[in-house]
């Protein structure tokens, strides 16, 4: 296994410190499913695989050419936010949603310039494309001829795909660019990126492109355009869904490519579920389902995982009389709030020891709650008897606990077997007196089962004298 992300390891120093501590006897239940869950979180961040042996593919890729109008009219804003804009937007996601493809791009005003030739390097054709800066394209018209004959030069396919992003140019006939493409091949598709109404073109110093009359230029959709698109069997459009179906229809054979193709086997998603499973069952009923969620996965317990949780109960439940016994309250107390059981009686008598410990650390308050706990889960006598004398007492003054207090502690469970309100009100017990209780822990938990990017170049200088060459006026702007 590999982690292609292991940067992420670092964040196990945030469970130093818990480590430093040490103390994880006065962990909860639930804390150790937090500790679990960000365990299997970083796990999963860190990206884990089965590393695979690289298999060659061969690829069969048609060519597309895409050729952008650069000239000072596609700064209008009729389509938001401007047209060039949204033409950088098509083209992204045209290279991203056509996939076995080889692209080229051309960009054009009144003479054309290659931005990329055909590649399948799809990020080196968004950073090319979105470097291009629109302040410094000044060319006041458009050419369309100039771009057919460029996109006829780089492909050697009999058919090649052209798509023209504008807003129609110049031309009000295109019969001759029309006649051009026909007879190259190319299958001409226009994608439109302007409106009927049109927009007026603001300049930098706040006024409107005007005309050689003086007046504001409009800049409209030029449908003439489409003339080019239907003699060559393409598509006239302002859907990108339609573009798209188009050249999918239209797609050749018209360069086979090898490719090495690694498919690592990925395993982040099982620490994830790992993660959620154990978030839960930490924090929510969900353990109480949790046998029925491992068969419904056809995952079969082992008795000796089961048996693992019974011993431990026991071992801690006789841990905490042995600290009773020798006066360590405070540790028996820590030792009790670890005994994990869903028998009742069981439990009952661990909550009594508990009381019991609280009252010798004179913390009646707390002793009170567990008295009640006790005899919520299994009514005794003495229990009852000690809870009265409890509430009774003034926390500010030292008071001699019960003498009914100094029996052992399972006498509770077994005088209760004979008169059904047996043992003793204290923790004077030895380790074989919890012996008969012990078992019966281990039985229930038993039946139980479980409760449980590199350097990138922008366009130079020179590239933008190529695409400003020649400025005209736009005397006839669509």
């Amino acid at each position: 296994m590999t982690f292609l992300s292991a940067q992420y390891f670092w964040l196990f120093l945030f469970l130093v410190a818990l480590i430093a501590k040490g103390d994880f006897k006065s962990f909860s239940f639930r804390a150790y499913g937090y500790v679990l869950t960000f365990v299997f979180i970083i796990v999963a961040l860190t990206k884990p695989v089965i590393l695979q042996e690289p298999v060659k593919k061969e690829m069969v890729l048609s060519d597309v050419i895409i050729a952008v109008d650069l000239s000072f009219s596609m700064q209008a804003r009729d389509i938001y936010p401007s047209r060039l804009i949204k033409a950088k937007g098509t083209l992204k996601s045209l290279i991203r949603a056509h996939e076995k493809s080889r692209f080229g791009v051309v960009g054009f005003t009144t003479n054309a310039i290659i931005l990329s030739p055909l590649t399948q390097d799809r990020e080196l054709l968004e950073h090319l494309f979105g470097s291009l800066d629109e302040n410094m394209i000044v060319t006041k018209g458009s050419s369309v001829m100039s771009a057919l004959e460029l996109m006829a030069k780089m492909s050697k396919s009999k058919n090649p795909s052209v798509v023209i992003l504008s807003d129609g140019a110049d031309e009000s006939n295109y019969a001759k660019e029309a006649e051009f493409a026909k007879k190259r091949g190319l299958v001409v598709n226009i994608f439109m990126l302007a409106t009927k109404m049109g927009d007026s073109i603001a300049l930098e110093s706040g006024e409107f492109l005007k005309d050689a009359a003086g007046n504001i230029v409009v800049s409209r959709e030029n449908e003439a355009i489409k003339e080019l698109s239907e003699a060559t069997d393409g598509v006239y459009t302002k859907s990108f869904d339609e573009l798209l179906n188009a050249l999918r229809s239209q797609r050749g054979e018209d360069e086979k490519s090898e490719q090495s193709v690694v498919e690592n086997i990925e395993l982040f998603y099982y620490f994830v579920f790992l993660a959620i499973v154990i978030f839960l069952v930490s924090n929510t009923t969900l353990k109480r389902y949790v046998i029925a969620f491992l068969l419904l996965f056809g995952v079969s317990l082992d008795a000796s995982i089961l048996d693992y949780f019974a011993d431990k109960n026991i071992k801690e439940f006789k841990l905490a009389n042995a600290h009773y016994k020798n006066g360590e309250f405070e540790s028996a107390l820590s030792s009790y709030e670890m005994v994990k059981s869903s028998d009742a009686e069981f439990k009952s008598i661990v909550f009594y020891n508990m009381a019991n410990s609280l009252v010798k650390l004179k913390e009646y308050k707390r002793a009170k709650e567990a008295y009640m706990k006790s005899l919520t889960l299994s009514y005794s006598k003495e229990a009852d008897d000690n809870l009265r004398y409890v509430k009774s007492l003034k926390e500010q003054k030292q008071a001699e606990f019960k003498k009914s207090s100094k029996k052992a502690s399972l006498s509770k469970g077994k005088k209760k077997k004979k008169k059904k309100e047996g043992g003793g009100s204290n923790m004077n017990v030895s380790a074989s007196s919890g012996s008969s209780d012990a078992k019966d822990a281990k039985k229930t938990s038993a039946q139980k089962k479980i409760d449980l990017n590199s350097n990138k170049t922008k366009l130079s200088s020179k590239a933008y004298e190529l695409i400003n060459k020649r400025q005209v006026d736009e005397k006839q702007p669509w």
